[in-house]
């Protein structure tokens, strides 16, 4: 079995990283995929770039969606997914970097599983993509409940398959955190999110990026929790504390 798998990375103002960001997936020894580039407007000279490096690229296997105006992910990534023509959906942030076998493992470790949602463990990373030997191990499998603590799902990491998961439900609400909420929204449906235990991913982390901004990102699940969820004080505390504690040791 050889199932198209969809790539959807957003793109804006990514000029330092978006060729190196194509270059890992076009070095996927599984090559049956397609990528779908959303250019959200940028402003950085990526839109240019981009253009230029495409303008002489043999490889009808990348598709780029120029949007008109800044949209912001949630609504790029929903975009590239109704475009898709994939069994499997594969989430690819621009700044981040896929070893060349994470597509073949991931898949053949789904098609075991008959897994419909799927995340792995991954590697923090520096503004070079070099690999700092600190590793998120996931869980072998997250339910709802337990995703409410335990934010470890890594959106670079994650892939779904559409035959068991429509389209229709893989659609990120327009909020900060919005993948984390697609995530649980989908866990809340009652599907059960399977964790590969092999790092096949690295998450760049450049100074001064929002996930690095503490305040922010207590914000964001704060909102996530009364806002979306509509979790009560109390229970929003509690899965707060969780959230927290492993938070700070993820990065440790």
């Amino acid at each position: 079995m050889n199932d198209l798998v969809s790539i959807i990375t957003p793109v804006y103002n990514v000029k330092k990283y978006i060729l190196e960001t194509i270059g890992y997936v076009r070095a996927q020894s599984y090559t049956n995929w397609e990528l779908f580039l959303i250019e959200d407007n940028s402003t950085d000279g990526t839109r240019e770039l981009l253009a230029e490096y495409l303008e002489g690229l043999a490889d009808d296997r990348i598709r780029v969606i120029w949007m008109d105006e800044n949209r912001g992910p949630a609504a790029a990534r929903n975009l590239g997914v109704e475009q898709s023509r994939g069994r499997y959906i594969a989430y690819l942030d621009a700044d981040d970097i896929w070893e060349p076998d994470k597509l073949l493992c991931q898949l053949g470790f789904m098609r075991g599983k008959k897994a419909a949602f799927c995340f792995a463990n991954y590697e923090f990373a520096n503004e070079q993509g070099e690999g700092l030997g600190k590793v998120v191990h996931v869980p072998s499998s997250l339910t709802y409940r337990r995703a409410l603590r335990n934010t470890t799902i890594f959106t670079s990491t994650v892939m779904l398959d559409t035959e068991q998961i429509g389209r229709s439900l893989i659609r990120m609400p327009d909020v900060r955190s919005e993948d984390t909420a697609l995530w649980w929204q989908l866990l809340r449906m009652g599907y059960t999110a399977r964790g590969f235990q092999e790092t096949l991913v690295r998450y760049r982390r450049p100074a001064g990026s929002l996930s690095s901004n503490k305040l922010t990102a207590v914000k964001r699940i704060w909102v996530l929790y009364r806002k979306v969820e509509k979790l009560g004080v109390l229970y929003s505390g509690y899965n707060f504390c969780f959230w927290a504690f492993r938070a700070v040791r993820r990065r440790v």
